[in-house]
């Protein structure tokens, strides 16, 4: 078998993607590298909302049929998530309006139990998103420590972290895999280290969740936060805490709300067709995880503690990851053969279990943001500059030359589209 050839053949799902059968002027099928930024969704997502909107438009807690569908709905959608994380309950699951949302409300209320002289560590590693809501409570005396990663392959230096936990460490704040250069950090081995500690660990997963299986209790962290838009769902952003911390901080509310967790964090109406396409998004995973779940791919992967929607969901997880490694494979082998290109991040194909299937690149001669409207203007879609994660870039040495340019594959991108990509740097990008 070649290096790119995957044992999996997900092309039938392409055609649940209404957007993959878009094509600019030329007739050219537009291609969506540009996943990290959001994915496509799938139609049942779509007709979900719309059906929403249909038999379920109201606010919670009417005595009428619309408004009990609504209430229901919002219980399911709750349940999803739940099943996504593999949560103890529905009642861990918060929702908002995106991640980033979620991290500046929830970081306030952690804001509320802490000291003057108290220590939280963030990393440059990460999405800002992860950062500034955490360098905003240095206006109740709290000292904000930086965790280093290292330049040359883009991982985080875990000997430079565990010499910033002191007895002062309350929270340490880092990404499941960075949204620029795709390392996947060793989050159950991080947590051990904070929880010896005595600190919290707060996890953005929004970059990871398309690509990986995530399991809040095996890897033990104390929140976690991903966005539904980034695994194939709508703009809704997803919480998850331990049910003794909810419980614990006291959340900015108005006063009529309920008091008592998940709803105390949830402020105002939620997005509910949302919602409604959140399910739809999880029930999506799940029949890939079913159709797909006795494949060959997925042998070695421990399945014993899951059951029902949970065991179908890391099945879907495990063969998305099969799909898309050896196609990224491809990907970066044949970037490394193009004169003047610099790829960031871990570059050993028999070590992409450690990174996602996100690059960001620079190539000499050219601004990144050339190269992103060149491909544009070839029907393929990326991204230019820094994307948020600002400290990314800034300790790379880019940020003042444009960035970086970055691409992303998901379980729809095909070999013929990465060609499509390989052929424009190719060939046909000029200095």
């Amino acid at each position: 078998m070649e290096y790119w050839e995957s044992k999996l053949d997900l092309s039938p799902l392409r055609a649940r993607f209404p957007a993959l059968e878009q094509h600019d002027e030329m007739g050219r099928p537009y291609v969506y590298f540009d996943g990290p930024g959001g994915t496509q969704v799938p139609q049942a997502v779509m007709d979900a909302m719309a059906a929403y909107f249909k038999r379920a438009n109201a606010n919670c807690g009417g005595p009428f049929i619309t408004s009990r569908r609504n209430d229901e709905m919002i219980v399911q959608a709750r349940t999803a998530m739940a099943d996504f994380l593999n949560a103890g309950s529905e009642h861990e699951i918060i929702f908002g309006a995106n991640m980033t949302t979620l991290t500046f409300s929830i970081s306030r209320a952690i804001g509320r139990m802490l000291q003057p002289g108290d220590e939280i560590i963030v990393t440059h590693l990460d999405h800002d998103a992860n950062i500034s809501p955490w360098l905003a409570l240095k206006e109740k005396g709290i000292i904000v420590k930086w965790a280093n990663f290292k330049v040359n392959d883009c991982r985080l230096d875990l000997e430079h972290l565990a010499s910033l936990l002191s007895p002062k460490t309350r929270l340490i704040a880092l990404g499941y895999a960075s949204n620029a250069v795709g390392t996947i950090n060793p989050i159950k081995k991080i947590a051990s280290m904070a929880h010896a500690a005595g600190a919290w660990v707060w996890v953005d997963a929004v970059h990871y969740a398309p690509h990986g299986a995530i399991d809040v209790q095996n890897i033990d962290c104390d929140f976690l936060v991903c966005s539904a838009y980034k695994f194939f769902g709508p703009h809704v952003g997803v919480a998850w805490g331990r049910p003794d911390l909810l419980e614990q901080l006291a959340a900015y509310k108005v006063r009529p709300s309920n008091p008592n967790p998940p709803h105390k964090f949830e402020t105002g109406t939620l997005n509910q067709e949302g919602l409604a396409g959140v399910i739809a998004a999880v029930d999506y995973l799940a029949e890939v995880g079913r159709r797909y779940g006795s494949s060959a791919t997925l042998e070695g992967l421990n399945l014993n503690n899951y059951s029902g929607r949970r065991k179908e969901l890391k099945q879907a997880m495990g063969i998305i990851a099969a799909y898309e490694r050896p196609l990224f494979s491809y990907m970066i082998r044949e970037l490394e053969k193009i004169s003047g290109l610099k790829i960031y991040g871990i570059l050993n194909p028999d070590q992409f279990h450690e990174r996602c299937p996100t690059l960001a690149f620079t190539r000499q001669g050219l601004s990144p943001e050339a190269i992103a409207g060149d491909l544009a203007q070839q029907g393929i879609f990326v991204w230019h500059g820094n994307y948020y994660a600002l400290a990314v870039t800034e300790r790379l040495g880019v940020e003042d030359s444009g960035g970086m340019v970055r691409a992303g594959l998901a379980h729809y991108n095909t070999k013929e589209e990465v060609d499509r990509f390989l052929a424009v740097l190719k060939n046909e990008i000029k200095s």
